[in-house]
């Protein structure tokens, strides 16, 4: 069989692109502008492929079809909360984000206050979901290389890390926006062709597949109606708030020339996000038909890598294999890279002066303690594992990051009230629930907690700033303006 050779060869090509990219971003990038925010001078339609680049990981390219093919139905809501996170992104952060001119959120935060615990406690939350974040690109490294090829599931990580700290050391932000650009449109490839052959496969090839797809999304996932819809508004709840707490996302607004581009991009992101999501859709109800037995199983993750054999006889399924897992290692590689540059850039802000010297030792601080992780635990479902990730940030770092935009009444002790109640209650939420053995609505509290996470937030967030004896800064109207005022208008102004 030619199948581990070719895919070899697929995540080869892949690999060779991403660091040919990156020797052409090390003669580019010279300033620490250029390492940090590209210079602010990305377009928005270079800037939205880099953002789908990053942001479509390996929960999003291998996860979603597992989702649909152990949950059915229920796993179309992450997608569709994926996507309506940056609908969220869009109407509160996107603009303002761009105004502020910050390098990354600490900045953000010590903008709006003159205080180091916040910007200290801020840098530490952005650095741990970063390192959590990571974890599940390196369980899907392995999964990919092992099941496709047979090899060692320990190189799969290998890789990625030999390809990501290069491509974030040599050239920063620049090198990795053209590279997750790139990365986003190998992606989409990916999966289009395969399903394209798929669908005219099935279309023309042996129609006994037809009614296997009709009862495709047949699944009974809980007796208890209230508990699943409790499961369902929690799970989206987090993902669409989540990605407001992000900073590897966040941070790609900051180079965007202005606050009207960075508005076109997420617009534009929209768009590309919602072309992608439809194929693993597609191609997780085909595998939940033709590949029914691995429903029943805990590899679901699998089964867009499993699908064209299933289908295809000889040289075309391995062909079609070797695409889709070239298309899971671009999402490796893409979303790793742009977490190490949010962390990268946040380690050297706070403990190296921000020189591009720090940027670059931040970048292997960056992996140690994932690579760590990687190996001393066995790994959910990688959708699972990025959904909690997602629920930590909606819990801690998003609610603040809204109430600084917006909420001229935050106070320094109120934000950081807000961020500690929300990381320690949903953390202590997540592990009792992964933990405990039980059934029922008390265990889908513990393990879908962003339903009253959220809440609990804003509210001790907003009591504790108003009820406090602390007051907002005197250049709070100041600050606020400069995120909220179209930059014309603001240049308008300065002139007369």
């Amino acid at each position: 069989m030619h199948e581990p050779l070719l895919v070899l060869g697929s995540i080869g090509l892949v690999c060779a692109v991403t660091i040919i990219i990156s020797v052409h971003g090390l003669h580019r990038s010279r300033t620490t502008r250029d390492f940090y925010v590209a210079s602010r001078r990305v377009p928005p339609w270079m800037n939205a492929s880099a953002v789908a680049g990053e942001y479509l990981s390996a929960a999003s390219f291998l996860g979603v079809a597992g989702l649909i093919m152990a949950y059915g139905t229920h796993g179309l809501w992450f997608p569709v909360g994926y996507t309506a996170g940056f609908l969220s992104l869009l109407v509160f952060v996107a603009a303002p984000l761009r105004r502020s001119g910050a390098y990354t959120i600490p900045d953000l935060m010590s903008l709006r206050f003159p205080s180091k615990l916040l910007r200290r406690l801020t840098a530490m939350i952005v650095v741990f979901t970063g390192w959590l974040y990571i974890v599940p690109q390196l369980h899907g490294a392995a999964i990919a290389l092992s099941s496709t090829t047979g090899l060692p599931a320990w190189l799969g990580p290998a890789i990625v890390i030999l390809v990501v700290l290069p491509t974030v050391v040599s050239g920063g932000m620049r090198s990795v926006t053209l590279a997750q650009a790139v990365q986003y449109w190998f992606k989409l490839s990916a999966l289009l062709i395969p399903t394209v052959f798929i669908v005219l496969r099935l279309g023309v090839g042996d129609t006994n597949f037809i009614p296997d797809l009709a009862n495709a999304f047949e699944v009974e996932l809980v007796n208890d109606t209230q508990t699943s819809t409790y499961r369902t508004v929690s799970l989206v709840a987090a993902l669409m708030l989540g990605t407001l707490g992000l900073s590897h996302v966040l941070v790609r607004f900051y180079t965007n020339p202005d606050g009207g581009t960075a508005r076109r991009t997420t617009v534009l992101l929209l768009w590309l996000l919602a072309g992608f999501y439809t194929l693993p859709i597609i191609l997780g109800v085909v595998a939940r038909a033709v590949l029914p037995e691995l429903g029943e199983s805990a590899s679901t993750d699998t089964a867009l890598l499993q699908l064209p054999t299933a289908l295809f006889d000889g040289l075309t399924g391995d062909l079609l294999t070797a695409l889709v897992a070239g298309g899971a290692f671009a999402a490796f590689l893409s979303t790793a890279s742009g977490l190490v540059v949010s962390i990268s850039g946040v380690v050297s802000q706070e403990f190296f002066g921000g020189t591009v010297r720090g940027f670059r030792v931040g970048a292997i601080l960056a992996m140690v303690l994932p690579i760590v992780a990687t190996f001393v635990t066995t790994g959910l479902a990688l959708a699972g594992a990025v959904a909690m990730v997602f629920t930590f940030t909606a819990s801690s770092l998003a609610p603040v990051v809204l109430l600084a935009i917006w909420w001229r009444g935050l106070t320094v002790t109120g934000a950081v009230s807000g961020m500690v109640t929300g990381g320690f209650m949903s953390l202590a939420a997540l592990l009792a629930g992964h933990l405990l053995d039980d059934a029922g609505m008390s265990m889908a509290v513990l393990q879908y907690p962003a339903l009253w996470t959220i809440p609990l937030v804003l509210v001790v967030t907003m009591l504790v700033s108003s009820l406090g004896s602390q007051r907002p800064p005197e250049n709070t109207d100041e600050v606020l303006a400069r995120l909220h005022l179209p930059e014309s208008l603001k240049q308008g102004t300065h002139s007369s």
